[in-house]
């Protein structure tokens, strides 16, 4: 029978007194379900706090400060490196419950949140008002504010209207000592001391526990109009997102799937996917109704390149929508067929996407090994998924030996290593390929800063 192993007494009454005694669970079944994130990485804390309130989260910070217990914050999961995982036990603290938005001000363009609520939820609401917050994952519907900006998590609209990074201006948080900071601004321009907030942003809760976030909205778009293009292979598609990118029209989502991707969704959803697509882009642009038809032919006339089959558009609302749930359903998909596969995020510069899918088709045939690539393309991010099962030890020695060639590859084209992944425990051992020596170490003094205990989701982000 699976045990937790137990905390100390003294540090157990500390952590009841400092929130409610409700909130601290140590039974094996609360600690189990909160042992493990979308990587399928399993880890048990040896309690969890599902904090309701910023107080909680200072009065469980301060008590792990001073106990000297991990601490590691936690939404619904949805991450996939494991930088939600417990590798050190100590305390989960879940803010789920921390889901009020506290805010909404159409009238400066801003949304205060908490980091419980999820990126549907902030959408819906703030539609009525005319607005919406650009970063929107496939995992929107479940994944939380507090994640997007844990991992700076972007997904397609990013292309046009950047990441958390880009559409946050500041942040409530509470630092590695348990006390309590303000950072960033409720205005669109400052510079007032550092900007702490992009730092923060991206950093998987190591520096500190964001319990609030101003965030700048973007008004909606008067008319989107949608067109699925379709390639001979995936080489004359990238060349295509090279020429989209080139011209003045920038979309507002650029999504690519190659030849397995497409085959993938045709035997695994309901999706009326083309037989002879090598490769596919789901293009989307937005604006104003009196602007749209010259915005989407010059994005069209971009996209005719040597080896295009046909442009289709997506017309309706209903042909837009089933557009975005071939995209949606590609993940639950790989997860059908390879639950334990390879999954990178890595991203290059999009002029390098054609020489960089070229190369990675060759270096997965010599290694033997399946791969099935998709992303967004107009920032060069591509999700690149290695499908193998790690109970075969040939075949996962291979896998990692290709993974190894695919990074060496990713980083001579002027690449990184995670585009909005973040790096958690499973890149956590190619960060030093990526960061010189120099960087490295200025962060650690960062990290000492911010966390001198070193509580805040210890073994993440790098080797300790």
């Amino acid at each position: 029978m699976t045990t937790v192993a137990t905390l100390p007494a003294a540090f157990l009454a500390a952590l009841r007194a400092a929130v409610n005694t409700e909130f601290v669970h140590t039974d094996v079944a609360t600690c189990q379900a909160y042992a493990y994130d979308n990587s399928r990485r399993h880890s048990l804390p040896q309690a969890v706090v599902l904090a309701q309130h910023a107080d909680d989260v200072q009065g469980v910070i301060a008590t792990c400060f001073e106990y000297r217990v991990p601490v590691v914050a936690r939404g619904r999961g949805t991450g996939t490196t494991g930088s939600a995982v417990p590798i050190a036990g100590g305390v989960v603290l879940s803010l789920e419950r921390m889901n009020r938005i506290v805010r909404i001000d159409p009238d400066n363009r801003m949304a205060v949140v908490e980091p419980g609520v999820t990126n549907q939820t902030l959408q819906d609401a703030l539609a009525p008002h005319g607005f919406f917050w650009p970063p929107d994952p496939t995992s929107a519907a479940y994944a939380t504010i507090g994640g997007n900006l844990a991992f700076n998590s972007a997904g397609p609209r990013a292309v046009k209207y950047g990441t958390p990074r880009d559409n946050t201006l500041g942040l409530r948080v509470v630092t590695g000592r348990g006390i309590p900071m303000r950072v960033g601004t409720y205005t669109t321009k400052g510079v007032v001391g550092y900007d702490l907030t992009r730092l923060l942003i991206g950093s998987e809760g190591t520096l500190a526990i964001t319990t609030e976030a101003t965030l700048k909205l973007t008004p909606l778009p008067e008319t989107q109009h949608s067109m699925l293009a379709i390639y001979r292979d995936m080489h004359s598609a990238a060349r295509a997102v090279s020429r989209i990118m080139a011209q003045p029209v920038t979309p507002c989502a650029l999504e690519f799937m190659d030849a397995k991707a497409i085959a993938m969704i045709r035997n695994y959803s309901n999706a009326n996917l083309p037989q002879d697509a090598g490769a596919l882009l789901i293009i989307e642009v937005d604006g104003s109704r009196a602007a749209i038809e010259d915005a989407v032919a010059c994005v069209a006339r971009a996209a005719q390149v040597e080896g295009v089959l046909r442009i289709e558009p997506a017309a309706t609302p209903e042909q837009r929508a089933a557009l975005w749930a071939t995209r949606k359903a590609l993940s639950p998909a790989l997860r059908t067929i390879a639950p334990k596969k390879i999954n990178e995020d890595v991203a290059v510069p999009v002029s390098a996407m054609p020489e960089f899918l070229a190369r990675l088709e060759q270096i997965t045939a010599r290694y033997r090994i399946t791969n099935v690539n998709f992303g967004h393309a107009g920032n060069g991010n591509i999700h690149v998924n290695l499908l193998i099962n790690p109970d075969d030890a040939d075949e996962s020695s291979r896998a990692y030996h290709c993974l190894d060639e695919v990074f060496d590859l990713v980083l001579s084209l002027n690449g990184t290593l995670s585009g909005e992944h973040g790096v958690g425990l499973e890149k956590r051992d190619y960060v030093a390929r990526e960061l010189d020596a120099e960087a490295l170490d200025l962060m650690r003094q960062i990290k000492s800063v911010f966390d001198p205990a070193g509580i805040l989701n210890p073994g993440k982000v790098w080797v300790p």
